[in-house]
């Protein structure tokens, strides 16, 4: 009798390493493909920027600083490596984008300009997109994080090296509204 307890607490000790392992590749393996996910949009938003600073130049080519802020964000969230470098990089792009969307309300003909509303219209479209594949990843990686800090899956997550990601997170900057100075 004695052996059969010992017998199911080691099978139940096995089953249960066994389904930590497989949970946590599994969210190893969702918060990679969702960071893809977010990737993807991001180049989508990248290869639209340059048309649209050269929209604006034809209109605004005064407004030099502000183009060029757009311009050196985008290099900077391209170059990006981690995760946190490529959240503050974009965030940064997302203030450039603002301050250039703000200043077309000084150039009713940029604003009424056909090519300029269908390249505002899609970058609003991949903006909600980006926040929808955020807001995946960052649940993938709270699932993840929170499966490397339990017990008993921390056990396991030790073991075969599985690491808490970072949160694709808006610094309090991005949070302020944009002020535009003529």
């Amino acid at each position: 009798m004695a052996g059969l307890v010992f017998v199911g607490v080691v099978a139940l000790i096995i089953a249960l390493f066994i389904y930590y392992y497989n949970k946590l590749v599994s969210l190893r393996n969702l918060s990679e493909a969702s960071w893809s996910d977010i990737d993807v949009q991001l180049k989508k938003r990248w290869d639209l920027i340059p048309n649209l600073v050269e929209t604006v130049k034809g209109y605004a080519s005064h407004e030099k600083d502000t183009l060029e802020n757009v311009t050196k964000a985008r290099n900077m969230a391209m170059g990006a490596g981690s995760v946190e470098a490529h959240a503050k990089a974009e965030n940064m792009l997302t203030g450039a984008l603002k301050s250039l969307f703000a200043l077309s309300e000084s150039y009713p003909e940029l604003k009424a300009n056909v090519n300029f509303l269908e390249l505002q219209n899609s970058i609003n479209s991949i903006e909600n997109d980006i926040q929808l594949a955020r807001r995946y990843y960052n649940a993938v990686v709270r699932d993840l994080n929170t499966m490397c800090e339990s017990f008993p899956s921390l056990i396991v997550a030790g073991m075969f090296r599985f690491t808490k990601k970072e949160y694709f997170e808006m610094d309090s900057a991005q949070r302020e509204n944009v002020q535009v100075k003529f």
